[in-house]
This record gives C-alpha cells, sequence and structure tokens, in this order.
C-alpha cells in the first residue's frame, strides 16, 4: 500500500519542520539571528494513465488522466533576512549594521574569512578589536591603551580620545560585505556564515556607501523571531504530523482486514 510509505514521508517532512521551528525558537534572544522555514516538494508521481493519452477507443483524448502522489520532501530551509530590531546596550563596541551588509572576521589557522552581523565587539590583550570568540574583525583596527572614549560613525570611522589630547584620532575604518543572495551563506555557527556558490562573491564597500547600510554605535541588532508566529507554526506542525500518523494507522487496519480474510 503506497499510504503506508506516503505517510511516512509526511511523518519525517513535519519532524524536519519541528526541527527548524525549534532551532527559531531557541535563538528567540540570539543577536542578529535571523529566523529558518522549512520548504516542502511533493514527490513524483506514478502515472496509471497518462494525461492526454489516446483512450482504449483510440479515437478521444484521455483529459486528466490518473497521477498518484508519492508523498513529500523537504526541499529546502530558508533564511528569513530583514524585520530584526534593534536594541540599546551603551556599550561602545556595540555596532549594528542598519541595513545591508556584514562585518567581516578572520577566521583563525588561516581559514578564510567569515561574516556576521553581530557587532558585540570587544578588545583583545593586544586592543584589536575582536569578536566575542576572538575573532579579528576586519580590516584589523587597534584601539590605543590610553584611549578613553571611542565613537564609530555612520560611515564607520572608528575615531579614540586618547588621555590627556583634545583632538580625537582616526584608527581604522570598518567595512561592509553585501552579497547577491544572502539566503545562501553557509551557517556555521557562533552568529558565522560563510560564502558560497549560491551566495555569490562578497561585494566590499565603506558603511552608508550606496547599497550599504549604516553603523549604529551603542545597539545590537536583534532577532527577528516573533514567538507568538512560531508558537502556532509548531501547533500546525504537531497536528500536520499527527494526520500523517493516522494515515499509517489507518493503512495498517486495512491490511489487517486482508490478512484476516477466509
Amino acid at each position: 500500500m503506497r499510504s503506508l510509505a506516503i505517510g511516512a514521508t509526511g511523518m519525517l517532512a513535519q519532524q524536519t519542520n519541528v526541527d527548524v521551528i525549534s532551532n527559531n525558537i531557541a535563538n528567540m534572544n540570539t543577536t542578529a539571528y535571523t529566523k529558518r522555514r522549512a520548504e516542502f516538494n511533493d514527490l513524483l508521481y506514478q502515472n496509471i494513465v497518462r494525461p492526454g493519452a489516446a483512450s482504449s477507443a483510440g479515437e478521444t483524448i484521455v483529459p486528466s488522466g490518473i497521477q498518484l502522489g508519492l508523498g513529500v520532501r523537504t526541499a529546502a530551509v530558508y533564511r528569513i533576512t530583514g524585520g530584526t530590531g534593534l536594541t540599546n546596550t551603551n556599550n561602545s563596541l556595540d555596532l549594528a549594521i542598519q541595513g545591508r551588509g556584514y562585518f567581516q572576521v578572520e577566521l583563525p589557522e588561516g581559514k578564510g574569512t567569515a561574516y556576521t552581523r553581530d557587532g558585540a565587539f570587544q578588545r583583545n590583550g593586544d586592543g584589536v578589536i575582536v569578536t566575542h570568540d576572538g575573532y579579528i574583525v576586519q580590516p584589523e583596527i587597534t584601539i590605543p591603551e590610553d584611549a578613553t572614549e571611542v565613537y564609530v560613525n555612520n560611515s564607520g570611522e572608528v575615531w579614540v580620545k586618547q588621555d590627556g589630547e583634545t583632538d580625537e584620532v582616526n584608527v581604522g575604518q570598518l567595512e561592509l560585505a553585501t552579497f547577491v543572495n544572502e539566503a545562501g551563506l553557509e551557517a556555521m555557527g557562533q552568529n558565522l556564515f560563510l560564502e558560497t556558490q549560491a551566495s555569490g562573491a562578497p561585494v566590499l564597500d565603506n558603511p552608508d556607501a550606496e547599497g550599504f547600510g549604516s553603523i549604529l554605535q551603542g545597539y545590537l541588532e536583534t532577532s527577528n523571531v516573533n514567538a507568538v508566529s512560531e508558537i502556532t507554526e509548531l501547533v500546525s506542525a504537531q497536528r500536520a504530523y499527527e494526520m500523517n500518523s493516522k494515515i499509517i494507522q489507518t493503512s495498517d487496519q486495512m491490511l489487517s482486514t486482508i490478512t484476516q480474510l477466509r
């Protein structure tokens, strides 16, 4: 019976759906997290009678035919960008991007460059601006040891006021990277993403340039996960899972009836 296999594919698909929703809810308070959405495709169809085939009489065309579906599969898990908010931290090295763009981060051991919208930066022992995992933000910017205040303007210029000095000093310029297809970036955890063929090569420029977002100092980007929406989708996925399990139970009862025939 096809229904047994069809019901099983439905249960597997909804299990994946619940996994995605669970990850969204778990990251409700993760800085700059963007929600994921599972997408599904129907499987191949078994053509008992093809649409448009000649009828048994050979003089007419079958208008619709008989096509039996074989279930469902997970086609993709999309990352939905946009819709995030901002939270005020009053921390001078907390930076939010208003608009398009990603900060560049140098991975250790020569593993290349990663990209992030998590602007919760700090200074390491050498005064270099790094992520919370110690990865150096690119281009590398060093804050002098005697700096009393740090300013980052909308264009990504980093200025410091040093002890005993009246004039501010420019110590570096942040750059942002944009991609043709942001959803094609590969998530590697730790709020970091990697370039892929699907995302396209990064385009680099200063913040607030045309097509790039601006920098807002003292703020962090919040996630775009809506708790009410996620719980509603979770209930829907649970009910869909139960209905697919009911299909398997019904098919089993039908097979049991057949085996009891004398």
